[in-house]
């Protein structure tokens, strides 16, 4: 695809989410998508491929909970994977500071040499298993926001997300269609972790049939200690 015509796409796609992206802004989006699909040839980070579809479920999915962030605020990005939905938030803004945390160092290899690629600020990839991540002081509580996109089902993700962030700190979890049986499982494990369902956000991903949902949870009270568990026992022993 060419520039000319990547530009026109992601105008038009930030356009139906309300979001106006600078010149300075589409060229970073493009050069991300360059890189990204030249190291998914020999590296596996994403089966989506074309660049239409790169823009919209990936870039644009990943900017639909920007307006729910406060100026100046911090940020893990739980699972972020080839960074989303964590880079392209940095890139259209610049004021968060934002940790992207993946278990697999070779896909934090690729986001710091995109972070270095795109010359980004306030940002940092780390490599990590979230469990052992939300026992350690230097992060634990440390967040503002935490959120994560298609990592785990709600009461599992409860468990990395909440840990991470303060008190009054919130944790934005990125879903698809039909999350009403999730949710009712999760009520447990999220007041048990110290959190409250403030929000949920359901629309369809800038006018297609695409059904999205963002689930916010609200850190109202400290997560008990205990939590979260040894890595693997969160997903195998879900708190229901």
């Amino acid at each position: 695809m060419t520039f000319e015509i990547f530009k026109n796409v992601l105008i038009e796609k930030s356009n139906l989410i309300n979001i106006t992206i600078t010149e300075e802004q589409i060229q970073k989006f493009y050069n991300y998508m360059e890189v990204l699909l030249e190291w998914n040839e020999y590296m596996n980070l994403t089966a989506i491929t074309d660049p239409k579809d790169i823009i919209l479920k990936h870039f644009i999915d990943s900017m639909t909970i920007a307006k729910e962030i406060e100026k100046n605020k911090s940020l893990i990005d739980i699972g972020t994977g080839a960074g989303f939905p964590g880079i392209p938030l940095k890139i259209i803004r610049s004021d968060i500071s934002i940790t992207l945390l993946d278990s697999l160092n070779k896909r934090v290899k690729f986001l710091e040499h995109i972070i270095n690629t795109l010359k980004l600020e306030k940002i940092e990839a780390v490599h990590g298993r979230i469990e052992e991540f939300g026992r350690n002081k230097k992060y634990r509580e440390k967040y503002d926001y935490a959120t994560s996109r298609a990592v785990a089902n709600l009461a599992v993700l409860s468990e990395y997300m909440l840990p991470m962030v303060k008190i009054e700190g919130t944790c934005i979890c990125m879903k698809g269609s039909d999350i009403e049986e999730e949710k009712k499982i999760a009520n447990k494990a999220i007041t048990i972790l110290g959190g409250k369902i403030e929000k949920i956000n359901e629309f369809l991903l800038a006018d297609t049939e695409i059904k999205r949902n963002i689930i916010i949870i609200k850190k109202i009270k400290n997560t008990p200690e205990k939590y979260p568990r040894k890595p693997g026992t969160p997903a195998k022993e879900p708190i229901i």
